[in-house]
């Protein structure tokens, strides 16, 4: 199955101006852009015109839980103008955490009310993991399981495998664990544990990942696109070019 391509903009945040960065992806083969925030915020009207002008669409975006919860309407309001479907939390800090099963229910519960609001307007809200969600808890059981269990079907999942291997984790068993929630791939790659250049990510296929194995598994999710990403590339170009080509080999 052949799916179309993102690239997270936070992967060359490093770089700017971000909008000169758009054409080169759109040359490479990317189909969207999927921005953090705060690329779309000061003007999502301009940010649109900058996609369009460069062929690029934009699928969905990463925003703050907060935003969710304080402000659902001013993000419903940005996903309209920049034609997005997918709403996506990405993060709490470790200041927020808090190691109980409530907590953890308590942030699918936030989403799922926002999913609900998002629902109305024809948008859906997708969590996006990192490791910490995959480490159990005192008495053994995961964050991840608690959010999803808390928010119900309506609460989407962008899936990272690489910070799933980060935490130690099969991003092949997460994979069909929640295939009926996972919306996004985000084919996130890692090098060895303890490789210190590029803070150890690499691009997709550079890594310790085996991609081959998983592009199968892919399929049998929801997904309706893929997203490369890389936090911390010393060169942007070269990692998404790599990754997206990388994909295409694989026939994703």
């Amino acid at each position: 199955m052949t799916y179309r391509k993102a690239y997270q903009l936070y992967s060359s945040r490093n770089f700017p101006p971000l909008a000169a960065q758009l054409p080169i992806l759109k040359a490479m083969g990317y189909d969207a852009i999927e921005p953090w925030l705060p690329a779309y915020e000061e003007d999502p009207g301009l940010f649109r015109q900058q996609l369009d002008d460069a062929g690029l669409a934009c699928y969905g975006f990463h925003m703050p839980l907060a935003g969710l919860v304080e402000a659902p309407q001013r993000y419903i309001e940005i996903a309209q103008t920049l034609g997005v479907t997918y709403l996506i939390p990405p993060y709490v800090t470790a200041e927020e955490r808090a190691p109980t099963v409530s907590y953890w229910r308590g942030l699918g519960e936030k989403l799922a009310r926002g999913a609900e609001l998002a629902n109305a307007a024809g948008l859906e809200v997708a969590w996006h993991n990192h490791d910490f969600e995959f480490v159990p808890l005192a008495d053994g059981s995961r964050p991840i399981d608690h959010i999803f269990a808390a928010g119900g079907s309506g609460v989407k999942f962008e899936i990272d495998c690489g910070w799933i291997v980060r935490a130690g984790a099969d991003p092949a068993a997460e994979l069909r664990r929640f295939a009926d929630r996972i919306v996004i791939i985000q084919t996130k790659d890692t090098a060895t544990l303890g490789t210190k250049q590029d803070d150890g990510w690499t691009a997709t296929g550079d890594g310790i990942i085996d991609w081959q194995a998983l592009a199968p598994l892919f399929e049998k999710t929801k997904a309706d696109h893929l997203v490369t990403e890389h936090d911390n590339p010393s060169d942007w170009r070269a990692f998404a070019s790599r990754s997206i080509n990388h994909l295409n080999a694989l026939g994703l």
